[in-house]
């Protein structure tokens, strides 16, 4: 039998499908993540990301990341647009329902190509039959730019947070498997809720350490 690790308010630096192998079943309230999107990022300065060139990882961390979750629970993942069909199909091997949809809106673009890229995407998964929100937050959210100062593909908390309060009970737990820079762990810590995070990269992991120790 494996040694359940007591991760409670801490980040963890490895694979998050290890790590998560090693969490207790159905241990986790609420899952919010941002994982690679498959399309080899690489941003204006040359930053790039563990694991965006390939999708071997995709299906046993997104069956890891159902296990671990509540019965009757969500989840929320970004995904790459591009590698939509991959991620939806991973995501349904493991169980996972699709019951929402969620479009960030930029005042900006950060590429064009046929179109003007002013978006990011997430869709909500649903693990068994979650009760429904109090307030459901809409399903069109106005980003909030970061600067990318911590991370390539930095998210906001601003918009994780509305998230966590309307999808998270109160005192409940809040796992982020690709944890990069903690911005989700900053949101839940800030919704009154445990975080657990977890980062393949050992720079991104104490980058989110220092973050949540500040």
């Amino acid at each position: 039998m494996k040694q359940a690790i007591p991760l409670r308010n801490k980040i963890v630096q490895g694979d998050c499908i290890d790590i998560m192998g090693n969490m207790p079943a159905r241990s986790v309230d609420f899952i919010l993540t941002d994982p690679p999107y498959l399309v080899r990022y690489q941003d204006r300065t040359g930053r790039r990301l563990i694991n965006d060139d390939n999708a071997e990882w995709l299906a046993p961390a997104a069956a890891q990341m159902y296990r671990v979750l509540r019965n009757d629970s969500l989840c929320v993942s970004f995904y790459g647009w591009t590698q939509t069909d991959r991620f939806i199909t991973a995501w349904r091997a493991a169980g996972f329902r699709i019951v929402g949809h969620l479009v960030f809106r930029k005042r900006y673009a950060s590429k064009a190509r046929f179109v003007s890229y002013m978006h990011e995407s997430a869709y909500v998964l649903a693990k068994g039959r979650p009760a429904l929100p109090a307030n459901p937050p809409a399903d069109v959210i106005d980003w909030v730019y970061t600067g990318n100062h911590l991370h390539p593909t930095q998210k906001p908390t601003a918009i994780l947070k509305p998230l966590i309060e309307a999808f998270c009970p109160p005192c409940g737990i809040v796992l982020d498997p690709f944890c990069g820079s903690g911005s989700t762990l900053a949101a839940a810590r800030a919704s009154g809720r445990a975080f657990i995070g977890i980062e393949l990269d050992h720079g991104y992991f104490h980058m989110a350490g220092n973050r949540m120790a500040a």
